[in-house]
């Protein structure tokens, strides 16, 4: 099974997870997280305009740091077979990697497909881009950028 999965993150420069989304390929398994103790300080000015207004709009997946790794990482080893995580970015991949202290699940893949060429094909990214406007959504929501992602993988094999 592919998971595409997204992060929200503070900044670059002193980066911290503020959210985290994943969805299956065949769109029958998600998850969504935020953490209720990320250091807003520490977010830079982009963050602050086009993430946090997106947040909170599910209150009962609004986690502590500590709370969101178990969750996570029960979600994660509740699926069934392999699963291949897949992300456009190796920010994501660090982000998830430390939201589960390092530990992946025995049916997680190690090493995840990188989707960050993708977005040089037109026909991703006209279907990652359908999938904001037919969802009237946004980017920058770690759920939404997820289903994007997978919307784009789903577009470019016809």
């Amino acid at each position: 099974m592919i998971l595409f999965f997204d992060t929200e993150f503070t900044d670059f420069l002193d980066i911290e997870l503020i959210s985290i989304g994943l969805v299956s390929e065949d769109g029958h398994h998600t998850f969504y997280a935020e953490r209720s103790d990320y250091r807003a300080v520490a977010c830079s000015e982009f963050v602050r305009q086009a993430v946090v207004p997106l947040l909170g709009k599910w209150p009962d997946r609004i986690f502590t740091r500590e709370a969101l790794s178990r969750e996570l990482y029960s979600w994660l080893a509740s699926l069934h077979g392999r699963i291949l995580l897949a992300c456009d970015s190796a920010h994501d991949r660090d982000l998830l990697l430390d939201a589960l202290e390092g530990e992946l699940p025995k049916n997680v893949l190690a090493r995840p497909l990188s989707l960050a060429n993708y977005h040089a094909d037109p026909v991703f990214n006209a279907a990652e881009s359908k999938y904001f406007q037919d969802n009237g959504v946004t980017r920058h929501h770690a759920l939404h950028d997820a289903l994007g992602l997978r919307a784009g993988w789903l577009g470019q094999r016809g």
